[in-house]
């Protein structure tokens, strides 16, 4: 009877002890629950707010986002992103979000650079009997497309190599014609190169016989097409001409300062390509915040612009155009 006693006062004993511990577990878990989310199930939460902020085809993450992103995950041995660090990774997916969709909602319906490539750009040349584009560097991509397939414009092969990772916009079309422009760019950072026909201007037989006037009021022309209040201080500071494919270019190098509609003046710098190609003039102008290229986009600019070439004389580009189209229904 008294072992009895002593083994029922012990369970006594034990029983709130062990009742004490697993509340304290119970809490524990509950509070992990509370404070921890798997990584896997923020990962999805993240890529479904990217998905439904902008349409898939509107860009292309570049590799610099993605490892951005993948750096701010701090796992723990259980797979779980403690608060702090998921209030960092949120923060920067809302800022990449941001700058994605204000590109997509400011360009017209973009091309991913994927799209395009150095050697579906030189197939393209080929089948008009041109030499593949040269000086293009390793890694980038390059476009070679039709300018003025509607009917209110004349015809222009327009051909350049870009960052990989750059996004394309293309001119487009409608009953009215053709609108728009060749441009690639990445533009939540402001880096771009557009092609620009000068207006009102004939065929020029020899391009490198032009001051810095006449390349100074194309290039205006082609920077402040939205308006001559946005931008000041225009400069050319070299000019260098060069010839490609028994073709004259001009390569000039610019400043100017982008006044902004939030009154915040922008110091850009840049570099351009003029020609003249069938009946007018033509040039690919590119442009970044001068900050940036100065410490990393002035080569890439550079690349971009002496790859640029434009033909129009003796080609037929029937094939390619868009047939008129009836306004009756």
């Amino acid at each position: 009877v008294s072992d009895s006693l002593d083994r029922s006062m012990k369970h006594k004993k034990i029983k709130p002890e062990t009742e004490r511990v697993r509340g304290e577990n119970i809490h524990n878990n509950h509070h992990r629950q509370i404070t921890t989310m798997p990584a896997s199930s923020l990962l999805s939460a993240a890529c479904a707010a990217l998905a439904i902020a902008t349409p898939s085809s509107a860009f292309v993450p570049s590799t610099s986002n993605y490892a951005s992103i993948k750096s701010s995950l701090s796992m723990s041995d259980d797979s779980e992103i403690s608060t702090t660090t998921r209030r960092g990774f949120m923060d920067g997916v809302a800022t990449a979000t941001a700058a994605i969709a204000g590109a997509s909602t400011v360009w017209m319906q973009p091309s991913p650079a994927m799209a395009y490539g150095l050697g579906k750009a030189n197939d393209k040349l080929a089948s008009y009997g041109l030499p593949n584009l040269a000086g293009v560097p390793n890694g980038y991509s390059a476009l070679a497309e039709i300018y003025g397939k509607g009917a209110n414009r004349t015809p222009l092969l327009v051909a350049f190599g870009f960052p990989l990772d750059w996004v394309v916009t293309l001119p487009s079309q409608d009953v009215n014609g053709e609108d728009g422009t060749i441009q690639a760019g990445e533009y939540a950072k402001g880096d771009t190169a557009t092609f620009y026909v000068v207006p009102n201007e004939g065929k020029v037989e020899n391009i490198h016989e032009k001051d810095k006037g006449f390349f100074k009021d194309a290039l205006i022309g082609a920077i402040s097409q939205k308006g001559s209040n946005v931008y000041q201080d225009f400069k050319i500071t070299k000019v260098d001409p060069v010839t490609a494919d028994n073709s004259k270019y001009m390569i000039v190098d610019f400043k100017y300062t982008l006044l902004t509609g939030a009154g915040f003046e922008v110091e850009r710098k840049g570099v351009a390509s003029v020609t003249s190609a069938g009946d007018g003039v033509q040039l690919l102008w590119s442009a970044s915040i001068a900050a940036r290229y100065k410490n990393k986009t002035e080569g890439q600019l550079r690349s971009i612009v002496q790859s640029f070439r434009c033909y129009s004389d003796g080609l037929n580009f029937s094939a390619d155009l868009r047939p008129a189209m009836s306004l009756d229904y």
